[in-house]
């Protein structure tokens, strides 16, 4: 299994686009992938220089329901013109960061054939599971920040119901993709245990020179009994990446734009 970060908010190579995004291809023995696209159409330019032909992808995922995941979306379906794209029956509802700033993918895109509505656990093909995480109990309260929804017509607390985790099993490991875990990346390895997890952790609010201290301390205790590979990127930010590798040292990995993982 191949993993290329065609988008992250930092790159060690100059040469590669990088913005405040997440987009990941993965090439397996039987498919080829395309988990998010990012904010703009810098995900295509990369995915050239990292030889990913972004027409050959046979399966799209959208991870949930904002911008900074699913706005490259048009440029993807322009590109290719036959994967189907998964999103969450909830993808194309309103949603803000506070009471004005609206933070979710672009809604012209609503009713797109091309766009599956996921609404419980799909298998989507030999090895691939796309899960929903509805009903699942909470080890952890989420913490939505100032993330909200607008659904009829009340503006609420979001409760993530858009987010969605693909564990791929390939060679008797098990990899699961999450977008930016804001259901809370302990809760998610609590229901899922992969052997390998890639995403955001999204606690790049929680200052670990303050406040959040004890957030990413109590994630650390929580994390490491895992035998779990970890690469992180996008949310979780890079001083608290820097402050987890301290403490889980090998277990923890940075995965930055234009970077490729082999598994």
């Amino acid at each position: 299994m191949i993993i290329k970060s065609l988008l992250e908010n930092t790159t060690e190579n100059p040469s590669f686009e990088t913005e405040h995004g997440l987009s990941l291809y993965i090439e397996t023995g039987s498919h080829k992938i395309l988990f998010d696209t990012g904010h703009t159409s810098a995900f295509a330019r990369n995915a050239e220089k990292l030889k990913v032909d972004l027409s050959q992808v046979d399966i799209a995922v959208l991870s949930h329901g904002h911008y900074d995941h699913g706005d490259g979306l048009e440029t993807f379906l322009s590109l290719n013109q036959h994967a189907p794209v998964y999103i969450s029956q909830y993808a194309m509802d309103e949603y803000m960061d506070g009471a004005d700033k609206y933070i979710g993918v672009n809604r012209a895109l609503q009713g797109n054939p091309r766009l599956v509505p996921v609404k419980e656990n799909m298998r989507l093909g030999e090895g691939l599971e796309l899960f929903t995480g509805e009903g699942l109990s909470l080890k952890q309260p989420i913490q939505p920040g100032t993330l909200t929804a607008r659904r009829s017509g009340v503006l609420a607390p979001d409760d993530f119901r858009h987010e969605q985790y693909l564990q791929i099993t390939e060679g008797g490991r098990r990899v699961l993709l999450s977008g930016c875990s804001h259901r809370g990346i302990v809760n998610i390895m609590s229901w899922f245990s992969p052997d390998v997890l890639i995403g955001g952790f999204h606690f790049m609010n929680f200052d670990p020179a303050g406040d959040g201290k004890a957030t990413l301390d109590a994630a650390v205790k929580e994390l490491t009994p895992y035998p779990t590979a970890y690469y992180t990127c996008h949310c979780t930010g890079v001083a608290q990446y820097q402050y987890l590798k301290k403490q889980m040292n090998d277990q923890l990995h940075y995965l930055s734009c234009g970077q490729e993982i082999i598994l």
